[in-house]
C-alpha cells in the first residue's frame, strides 16, 4: 500500500471524517484549549484545558502512530475523545476524526488499509488512504454494548468486552411485578466494586469478523462453562491487556480469577489460562499464588511470558517477569504441554510492568520503577536486564509500543512538568520527543525548579525526597510549603504527572511542594516497600516527620501543610493527633478515619486482612479451615488482619488507628470524600469532620455524590482544585 507523506499528508489534515459513527443526537464536538494564560501562573483552569494523549498503535509497516488524545469542556462538564495520526518521526501530525462522541481502541488492520475502533459502545472499521478514513462501517451490534476489543493478527476474529448480569439481584428478579421497585440483594460478599453495585459482570467474547455484523449469537464466551461466574477482564481496572493472541491466532492466554464471594473477596490468586481455538479446551499455566497477569506470547508464539507475584493476598508484592515453553502436546494429554516456567527478572528488585517482545524474540522490553524514576529496560532469556533510559533522565517512560529496524523504540513519556507524549528512545540511551499536544499551553507557563534531596531517617536510611519550588523563587522570601502524602499505601512519587495531584500546580500557587518517598514506596526494592504492611502507625509517620523537618530547617519556609489521599488521608488523620505543632493545616481526602470500622466496609477483604498485619504469620487458602482455636479462620476464610485477630501486629494496628488520638487534634483540617467511594466509604470522611468539629478544631467537609475513590467530573475537579488551594490559603498564607 502506498502512504501519502509530507506536505500532503499535512494537506489531508483538515479532511476529517464525520461518519465516524451514529451521529444521533450526538453532543458538541470538543476540541484543543486556546487557553490564554495571564503572567505565566498555571492555575486549576489550566490544568483541565490540557490535551490527555493514550493509546499509541505503529502502523503494520511502521511508518505511522495511530493514538487519541481527550479534550475537556469545563462548560459541558465532560471531556471527549479523538483519533489522531502523525509519522513514526513525529511529524505530519493529522486529526483523523472530528466527532462529539468519544472514539477509541484505535487498531490498525492488519495490511494497515482500516482502521478499527469504539464509538458509542459499538466497533467500527474506516478505510485508511492517503492521510484520512473514509466512510465508517458498523462492525458489531451487542446490545450490552461493548467496553473494548482486540483483532486476531490476520484480523480474522475478534475479542471484545461486554457484560452479563452480576450476583447482585434487584426486586425484579423475584417478582416482575415490581419493576419500579429499587434495591440491592446479595447474600455473599463482594457486592459491590471501587464504585459500583455487582449488578453486571464483564465478559470476554470470541467472534469471526467474516460472517457479517458481530451480534451475541454469533459469539464464544471465552470462559465456556464458567461464563457468568467470573469476571473477565479482571475489576475494577483490567482491561484486554489482560489478553494476548498467538501469532498464528489459534490461542488465546487470558488472565481470571476463578473465584467469586467471599473466596474472591479475600484472594488475589489470579491465574492464566490458555484457549486453544481448535480443540475449545482451555489449559491453566501453573503460576504464583498472587497476581498472575498481562500474558503476552513471543513473536514464534512458542514461548508466552507474563507478569507474576508470588503471595496470595498481597497487591504489593513483587511483580516478576516469568516465561514458559508452549508446544503441542502428546496423545491424550491437554492440547498444549507448557514447560520450563521461570523467574526471569529474578535478579532485578523492581516490579516489571507491560512487557513486550522484540521482534526477533530474543529479548522482552518492559518498564520499571528503580531508584524513584520509571525507565525502559531489556531483559535476555538468560535474565540479563539493560537499562535502556539514561539513570539520571528525569522522566517516567512508558513501556514500548513499536521497536524500529534500526533499535530505536517507541515509548511515551512524561514528568512533573508535561503530561503523557510520545518518544523515541535510540539505542544509546538518548530520546527525543515525538508529539508536542500541549505545547501551546505549556510553553505560556513561567518554569519553576525541582531539586532531588536525600533526607536521613530515624534509622539511619536516605530517603529519596523531591522539592519542587514555586516559579521566579527567591530565597531570601518566605514560602509556605505543602508535603504530600502519599496514597496507595504502595506507591511512589517519582516524576509522574497527575490530573489529580499535580505538583506542578501546587507550586505555581506559591508554595514548596515537598515529596518524601517513605517507607512503603515501590521504586526502591522490595524490602523498603514491604516494611509498611503491619505498621502503618510506625516508621513511616516518622519519614514523614523527618521530611517536614528538613523542609522547616529551611530559611525560606513559613507555614507548612500535610497534604494526602487515601492512606494518605490514612496519614492526614494519624498525623493530626501526633504531630505537635509540626503542621499548620491537614487536607485529606478518601482517608481512613477508623481502621476497624473500615475492616467491615470496604470491598475487597484482601487488602485490609494482608495491611493490617496478619500477613507474615499466615496465609489465605481458599475454603481451608486454620487450626481449631486459632483466632483467625472463620467460615474457612484466613482473617489473620481482622479486628478480632489474636495476632500482635493487627491489634497494635487496630489500637493505633487515627480514630484513637482524636483528644489530640487541635490543626485546621479540610475532609473531602466521594459518595461513590466503596474502597474507603465516605462515612469515613464525615467520621473524621464530625469529630473535628466535636474536638473544636476548624473544619470543613466537602462529599461529591457522583464520585469514587477520584475526582473525575471536570466541574467537580474544578470545585475540588479551588477549595484545596482556598483551605491551604485561609491556613498557611495568612
Amino acid at each position: 500500500m502506498k502512504y501519502l507523506t509530507g506536505a500532503a499528508v499535512l494537506a489531508a489534515s483538515t479532511l476529517l471524517l464525520m461518519s465516524c459513527c451514529d451521529k444521533t443526537s450526538e453532543p458538541a464536538y470538543i476540541g484543543p484549549s486556546d487557553i490564554r494564560i495571564e503572567n505565566g501562573k498555571m492555575t486549576p483552569e489550566v490544568l483541565l484545558s490540557l490535551g490527555r494523549l493514550g493509546d499509541p498503535q505503529l502502523s503494520p509497516d511502521g511508518q505511522f502512530i495511530l493514538y487519541g488524545v481527550s479534550y475537556t469542556s469545563i462548560a459541558d462538564n465532560r471531556s471527549c475523545r479523538n483519533l489522531f495520526l502523525c509519522k513514526a518521526d513525529g511529524s505530519d501530525k493529522v486529526q483523523l476524526t472530528r466527532s462529539g462522541k468519544s472514539i477509541s481502541n484505535g487498531r490498525w488492520s492488519a495490511d494497515g488499509k482500516a482502521i478499527w475502533y469504539l464509538c458509542g459502545g459499538q466497533v467500527y472499521k474506516a478505510p485508511f488512504k492517503a492521510g484520512k478514513l473514509g466512510k465508517a462501517v458498523k462492525i458489531t451490534d451487542v446490545p450490552s454494548g461493548i467496553g473494548e476489543f482486540s483483532l486476531s493478527p490476520d484480523n480474522a476474529q475478534m475479542l471484545y468486552v461486554s457484560t452479563v448480569p452480576g450476583p447482585v439481584k434487584h426486586p425484579s428478579d423475584f417478582d416482575p411485578a415490581l419493576d419500579k421497585a429499587k434495591a440491592y440483594v446479595t447474600e455473599d460478599l463482594m457486592y459491590r466494586h471501587w464504585d459500583h453495585w455487582m449488578e453486571e459482570l464483564p465478559q470476554t467474547y470470541l467472534a469471526s469478523t467474516a460472517n457479517g455484523t458481530i451480534t451475541p449469537d454469533k459469539s464464544l464466551n471465552l470462559l465456556g462453562e464458567d461464563a457468568g461466574k467470573f469476571e473477565l477482564p479482571m475489576e475494577p481496572f483490567g482491561g484486554l491487556e489482560q489478553t494476548s493472541w498467538s501469532p498464528d491466532g489459534t490461542r488465546i492466554a487470558y488472565s481470571c480469577k476463578k473465584l467469586a464471594g467471599k473466596e474472591y473477596a479475600f484472594s488475589t490468586d489470579t491465574d492464566i489460562f490458555i484457549y486453544d481455538i481448535p480443540s475449545g479446551q482451555t489449559c491453566r499455566v501453573p503460576g504464583g499464588a498472587g497476581y498472575d497477569t498481562n500474558p503476552v506470547w513471543s513473536p514464534d508464539g512458542s514461548k508466552l511470558a507474563w507478569l507474576s507475584m508470588a503471595r496470595n493476598g498481597y497487591e504489593a508484592d513483587q511483580m516478576r517477569l516469568m516465561v514458559a515453553s508452549v508446544s503441542p502436546a502428546t496423545e491424550n494429554q491437554a492440547p498444549l504441554s507448557i514447560t520450563d516456567i521461570r523467574h526471569l527478572s529474578a535478579q532485578l528488585d523492581a516490579n516489571v510492568e507491560d512487557p513486550v517482545w522484540d521482534a526477533d524474540g530474543r529479548r522482552i522490553w518492559f518498564s520499571a520503577l528503580v531508584d524513584g524514576l520509571k525507565g525502559v529496560f531489556s531483559i535476555t532469556p538468560e535474565g540479563v536486564v539493560t537499562r535502556l533510559t539514561p539513570e539520571d533522565a528525569w522522566f517516567d517512560f512508558g513501556s514500548p509500543f513499536g521497536i524500529q529496524e534500526d533499535g530505536t523504540v517507541l515509548s511515551s513519556y512524561c514528568s512533573m512538568e508535561f503530561p503523557t507524549e510520545l518518544v523515541a528512545i535510540r539505542p544509546n540511551g538518548t530520546f527525543s520527543q515525538l508529539t508536542h499536544e500541549n505545547e501551546h499551553i505549556l510553553s505560556q507557563l513561567t518554569p519553576y525548579k525541582t531539586e532531588k534531596r536525600y533526607v536521613n531517617t530515624v534509622d539511619g536510611k536516605d530517603m529519596l525526597t523531591w522539592v519542587l519550588f514555586p516559579p521566579e523563587f527567591d530565597p531570601s522570601v518566605q514560602y509556605p510549603a505543602i508535603e504530600i502524602l502519599l496514597g496507595g499505601p504502595q506507591g511512589a512519587l517519582s516524576q509522574g504527572w497527575s490530573y489529580r495531584w499535580n505538583y506542578r500546580l501546587m507550586a505555581a500557587q506559591g508554595y514548596v511542594v515537598v515529596l518524601p518517598n517513605r517507607r512503603g514506596t515501590t521504586a526502591f526494592g522490595q524490602e523498603w516497600c514491604e516494611q509498611i504492611s503491619g505498621d502503618y502507625p510506625g516508621l513511616n509517620m516518622q519519614d514523614y516527620l523527618s521530611a517536614a523537618q528538613m523542609i522547616k530547617a529551611e530559611p525560606y519556609i513559613g507555614k507548612l501543610a500535610a497534604c494526602g489521599a487515601s492512606y494518605g488521608g490514612y496519614s492526614v488523620y494519624y498525623l493530626a493527633g501526633v504531630h505537635g505543632d509540626t503542621f499548620d493545616c491537614f487536607v485529606a481526602h478518601a482517608g481512613i478515619f477508623d481502621e476497624k470500622y473500615l475492616y467491615y466496609e470496604t470491598e475487597e477483604m484482601w487488602f485490609p486482612n494482608w495491611d493490617n498485619g496478619g500477613l507474615q504469620e499466615y496465609a489465605f487458602t481458599p475454603g481451608q479451615m486454620g487450626p481449631a482455636g486459632d483466632g483467625i479462620t472463620f467460615g474457612g476464610m484466613k482473617q489473620a488482619g481482622s479486628p478480632w485477630s489474636n495476632l500482635p501486629k493487627p491489634q497494635r494496628h487496630y489500637a493505633n488507628s487515627p480514630a484513637a488520638n482524636v483528644t489530640a487534634w487541635h490543626t485546621p483540617i479540610l475532609c473531602i470524600h466521594g459518595m461513590m467511594d466503596f474502597r474507603i466509604p465516605y462515612d469515613q470522611g464525615m467520621a473524621a469532620f464530625n469529630t473535628a468539629q466535636m474536638m473544636g478544631v476548624p473544619s470543613k467537609l466537602v462529599v461529591f455524590p457522583e464520585e469514587n475513590h477520584w475526582i473525575l467530573k471536570p466541574q467537580n475537579a474544578l470545585f475540588w482544585h479551588r477549595t484545596y488551594f482556598d483551605w491551604l490559603d485561609k491556613w498557611c498564607k495568612s
